[in-house]
């Protein structure tokens, strides 16, 4: 039998194989997996990540999300308020799982022509995942017609968030507006990205007049007002330009003013890392360079560059959809979220349509997420701090 103070050594000594093995293990980990055990640790940032992860997932494949193409519309449906989901369904036989919705009737006033919809409990419309319906082309290329939520029975009345003024589903439209809305953010963050990275990268290697111009420049465009400038840059889209074409413009235009914050920290980095040791090797080799800048200097701060550009999106999508909100960025028939919550711009649209607000929801729940993601980011990206 074992004595004690012999089990006290075996489990001090495993105890230390145990550190030591923790410890070679810290010291042999790249700077990648230092991050990703730090980030790993903020509960808030992991699922933060899931939902960006969700809603880019939306954006790619919005057309099997949404029940209905965001184009079709029904006259006899217009603002049908969103109905209340049943999950049991009573028969014959008993009661049993069937998510369904009721039925509804209309009351049209004969003076003010305003519709009000009466539930009709006889009548009930199943719902179901992986339902067939509208067709359409995946990305330009695959005609499928699952989608992966919507009436059972092609052709029934079901909008789960309710219809528009138009009678199109708010929540089809909602997901269609994902893809622009967020993809507007990810393309003017890249631009932003490699404006930011080049003129900033510039700036701290070289100083001198050049630095002085350059941060003369951020100055100028940081010292503009934002909606101002927004809106004088954004009357110079001619009316006549196609929905594509205008997207472009749009992007392009958040990416020239926004590049300036990125260009900053970039600038700062760079100050003190061209005295580095490996710098200095490298243009004793006779590396070019815009090549030290781009192959020896910008990798260094790669993670920070990542953490600062998950800060920046939410501000991309935050300036698509004000300058669609006020209608001068994009416009129907392209559809985003700003161009969605132009329906609910006065008091008696939200009066009579509070769902039309939904939108505002993806944006608030989208600009959340990317900022508790970079947040999460911006302390790992420094995972030698405690």
């Amino acid at each position: 039998m074992t004595s004690a103070p012999t089990q006290a050594r075996d489990d001090a000594r495993s105890a230390s194989a145990e550190e030591a093995g923790s410890e070679g293990r810290i010291v042999v980990a790249n700077q990648w997996q230092l991050i990703w055990w730090k980030f790993r640790k903020h509960r808030l940032a992991m699922l933060a990540g899931l939902v960006t992860l969700f809603l880019y997932t939306v954006a790619l494949f919005a057309e099997f999300f949404a029940p209905y193409s965001s184009g079709a519309y029904s006259a006899a449906h217009t603002h049908l308020p969103p109905p209340q989901i049943h999950l049991i369904q009573e028969t014959d036989g008993g009661p049993r799982f069937s998510p369904h919705v009721k039925g509804f009737t209309v009351q049209i006033d004969p003076d003010s022509f305003k519709r009000t919809y009466m539930v009709d409990e006889t009548v009930a419309y199943p719902i179901g995942l992986f339902v067939r319906g509208e067709e359409y082309k995946l990305w330009g290329l695959f005609t499928l017609d699952v989608h992966l939520i919507g009436a059972a029975q092609a052709g029934d009345p079901v909008y789960l968030l309710g219809a528009d003024r138009l009678g199109r589903d708010v929540l089809s439209r909602t997901i269609y507006g994902t893809r622009v809305s967020m993809s507007v953010g990810l393309v003017g963050v890249g631009l932003s990205l490699l404006l930011g990275v080049i003129l900033g990268g510039i700036s701290g290697y070289y100083g001198g007049v050049i630095d002085t111009l350059i941060q003369r420049t951020i100055e100028i465009l940081r010292s503009l007002p934002t909606i101002p400038l927004w809106m004088g840059l954004s009357a110079a889209i001619p009316l006549t330009w196609p929905p594509l074409r205008v997207y472009f413009a749009i992007t392009v235009l958040l990416s020239l003013i926004g590049w300036t914050a990125l260009a900053r920290e970039v600038r700062g980095r760079f100050l003190s890392l061209k005295t580095e040791d490996f710098v200095i090797a490298a243009r004793l080799d006779g590396v070019r360079e815009l090549q030290i800048i781009l192959r020896h200097m910008a990798p260094s701060m790669t993670s920070h560059i990542i953490a600062s550009v998950t800060l920046a999106i939410p501000g991309m999508i935050l300036a698509e959809t004000a300058l669609s909100f006020l209608g001068i960025g994009l416009r129907p028939p392209v559809v985003s979220w700003g161009v969605l919550l132009q329906e609910a711009q006065n008091v008696r649209s939200i009066a009579t349509a509070p769902w039309l607000l939904f939108p505002g929801i993806a944006v608030v729940t989208a600009v959340l997420a990317m900022n508790f993601l970079g947040d999460g980011l911006r302390d790992a990206a420094d995972p030698y701090q405690a």
